[in-house]
């Protein structure tokens, strides 16, 4: 009986570690999914709102995108347009290569 007794204390340490740790995991868990969550709907709710630029589009996948998204030269970023012409407008270009879709 006694050594009985003297296993349940010395384990009664790690067995309520076990039970704070597994509350804490999931709370935390839930914690940043709803992080998670704030942030893409504000990070949308920010792109939606601002003032864009003419030549800006939004692209599934890709986020914002600035220039012309046909042209094969066509960077796919917001902050600049392509290697031939990163600043200028795309309207008139002579590097222009448009993408064949088969």
């Amino acid at each position: 009986m006694l050594t009985a007794l003297v296993i349940f204390v010395g384990l009664l340490p790690a067995g309520v570690s076990l039970i704070v740790g597994w509350f804490a995991r999931k709370s935390f868990q839930e914690n940043i999914a709803i992080a998670t969550d704030r942030a893409s709907t504000d990070r949308l709710r920010y792109i939606t709102r601002r003032p864009r630029h003419p030549d800006e589009h939004y692209v599934d996948g890709m986020g914002l995108v600035i220039g012309d998204i046909t042209c094969q030269m066509n960077a796919r970023s917001q902050y600049i347009r392509c290697t031939a012409n990163p600043f200028g407008p795309c309207e008139g270009c002579t590097e222009y290569e448009g993408k064949d879709y088969d």
